[in-house]
């Protein structure tokens, strides 16, 4: 019987395929796998135009679908462009390459040991990566997929120059159970200096996403410093974290360039809570600590994935230091403890100058409340209760609802900022209701008895990088009404310099006198607020004032007139000026009257010392506002 043609093909191409399976066979039997690294080298400088070396023994053992590769002092060369010329130098490399993925024409190496390594990545400033194994190392699919990497020794050099990083760290393995890996960092992340240690397994599950990493971390960036202790799943793409953690640093702010989304300024601050992802969320949650001197506790969370991370947070202050929100508003650092009189900054300006960063404002969406039962300044201003929402969309921030409880009463704020205009456009919105008197100024002794309540309203719009110049280039109105109440009689007969009253209520104390009115009502155009009016209306005097108060130049320049309405037996009678810098303002007299008042007093005592008296006397009397019509006039400003 004769064999078909077909078959006997077939014997033939299964026979020639036996033979060269039989030969591979004597040919590793007698040399071993060195004979395949000739063309392994080859191949791999065809593939990537790098060069490959293997000084010592190839060897192999067969698995499916993994087959394990062992080679002995191996170098893979960087690209040409590189400064380093060697992307791997190790004594001794261990890989497992999955063979169903080869044949795919994907590298995945699901195991690397790595034995004496030094590994240096770089990362062009022109977008190639040395770790791309294409020709041109910019094709993303060009990377060889590393699961799971075992280091016994080992250095790690990372390099980006557009970033400004430059890192090396040095990994070392140890018989220690509680520390089987340890490692150091040094160098610079973003242009701030780094250094941390740490240790964590044995084996970095770079990509396993079933058995969470242990790990431990103590790093520095620039000035500030992180503490963390936990696990993490997927160490190249961070897949789930939990962590206790501690931050500390000079300000918030300065996380910018770590994170990529923008905090405000703060005082020193130092949290710690546990630092949970899932997914694309990352949450801070349970946290506590202090920004300068006041507490702070809460939640914050960031999601990632959309067109730009949000943030959300929900924060509680028991005692808020109000010189701590200083920095968040552009108010420069004070020296020492805060004091009652305005204190100039470094550039003669009180108004907060230091500029927003508002080209940082599209990095987050952010949506924050924040309340603090106590706030706390000493001999200030007394507030308590804040109740803040500040929402950042699209570069435009608002805060909405601003509340805080003033001196027995309430402030209501709307503020907004468009960040993405340059300079910045603002607009403020502040009602003040039912603010008490007496409370109200607490470090000016003569002040503690008065009885009324302050209303006022502001509404301004401007423009500037910061708040200072925003106020100085705003326009708008200020209205501030008292209407009714009692106020210090010494207080006011110093306003009418009346020597005689002062002198007597000094020796038998002072008392309260009605207060039938006050009204401050300003119009503010490009940043100079000029009266509409200015009344102080009490029992025994009228003040009446004039001006203005230029913001931008923070510069006083008010005439507050006082007019008697009962006999004073002495007095100087001469209008108040209230003039110079916010910071150092001055209250002084007409020199001119006051004088020409003393040559008369003193021409006249020539004559007949009683008749010394008469220029001195304010016979007075003056007469009282119309009240009613004054408060309906500023009521029908705001």
């Amino acid at each position: 019987m004769k064999i078909p043609i077909a078959l006997r093909a077939l014997a033939k191409v299964v026979g020639t395929l036996v033979a060269v399976v039989l030969l591979g066979v004597l040919t590793i039997a007698l040399l071993g796998w060195n004979w395949l690294r000739p063309p392994l080298e080859r191949f791999v400088l065809h593939k990537t135009g790098r060069e490959l070396v293997i000084q010592g023994d190839l060897s192999a053992q067969w698995g499916w679908p993994a087959v394990h590769w062992h080679a002995a002092g191996v170098r893979f060369a960087n690209p040409v462009w590189a400064k380093e010329p060697q992307m791997l130098v190790a004594e001794g490399v261990g890989v497992s390459v999955d063979v169903l993925q080869l044949l795919q024409g994907q590298v995945v190496f699901p195991e690397v040991a790595l034995e004496q390594a030094t590994v240096f990545l770089e990362h062009a400033s022109d977008g190639r990566k040395s770790w791309l194994l294409d020709l041109d190392q910019r094709d993303e699919s060009a990377r060889m997929v590393v699961g799971r990497v075992e280091v016994a020794q080992g250095t790690l050099g990372y390099d980006d120059v557009a970033q400004k990083t430059h890192l090396h760290a040095a990994l070392s393995t140890s018989e220690n159970i509680a520390t089987p890996l340890s490692f150091t960092v040094q160098g610079h992340y973003k242009g701030l200096a780094v250094k941390a240690q740490g240790s964590g397994g044995p084996v970095l599950a770079l990509r396993d996403t079933n058995h969470p990493y242990p790990l431990t971390l103590d790093a520095t960036a620039g000035r500030t410093r992180v503490r963390l202790d936990g696990t993490v799943t997927g160490l190249l793409a961070l897949t789930a974290v939990d962590m206790h953690m501690k931050l500390q640093g000079d300000s918030l702010e300065q996380l910018y360039p770590l994170l990529g989304i923008a905090f405000p300024t703060t005082r020193a601050y130092a949290t710690e809570g546990h630092l949970l992802r899932s997914g694309a969320t990352w949450r801070y949650e349970k946290f506590s600590g202090r920004v300068g001197a006041s507490d702070i506790a809460g939640f914050a969370q960031v999601v990632t994935g959309g067109q730009r991370p949000a943030l959300t947070a929900d924060l509680r202050s028991e005692l808020l230091a109000l010189d701590d929100l200083g920095p968040v508003i552009g108010a420069r650092a004070e020296s020492g403890t805060a004091t009652t009189a305005p204190q100039a900054t470094t550039s003669g300006h009180v108004l907060p100058d230091l500029p927003f960063h508002a080209t940082r404002w599209d990095s987050v969406d952010a949506e924050v409340q924040l309340r603090a039962k106590t706030l706390l300044r000493a001999k200030a201003l007394p507030l308590e209760n804040l109740d803040a929402h500040l929402q950042l969309r699209d570069a435009v921030l608002t805060l909405d609802p601003l509340n805080f409880g003033l001196a027995g009463g309430q402030l209501h704020g709307k503020i907004a900022l468009d960040g993405r205009s340059n300079p910045i456009k603002a607009h403020a919105q502040v009602r003040a209701r039912g603010v008490t008197l007496s409370k109200l100024f607490p470090t000016i002794a003569a002040n503690r008895n008065s009885v009324g309540q302050v209303y006022g309203d502001l509404d301004l719009t401007g423009t500037g990088n910061s708040v200072g110049s925003m106020l100085a280039t705003s326009s708008g109105t200020l209205g501030l009404v008292v209407d009714g109440g009692q106020i210090s009689q010494l207080m006011m007969e110093k306003v009418g310099l009346h020597v005689w009253e002062i002198v007597a209520l000094n020796l038998t104390g002072d008392r309260l006198v009605k207060l039938r009115c006050a009204v401050a009502d300003f119009a503010v155009t490009q940043g100079k607020m000029q009266t509409q009016a200015l009344v102080l209306d009490t029992q025994v005097t009228t003040v009446l004032g004039t001006g203005s108060i230029d913001l931008a130049q923070e510069q006083l320049d008010l005439t507050l007139s006082p007019k008697t309405k009962t006999t004073s037996p002495l007095a100087l009678r001469s209008p108040l000026y209230v003039r110079g810098s916010f910071s150092q303002p001055k209250v002084t007299v007409d020199k001119g009257r006051v004088a020409l008042r003393a040559a008369g007093a003193l021409a006249l005592g020539v004559i007949n010392p009683l008749l010394a008296l008469i220029p001195l006397v304010d016979a007075g009397p003056g007469k009282d506002s119309d009240c009613a019509q004054l408060v309906r006039e500023a009521n029908a400003q705001q």
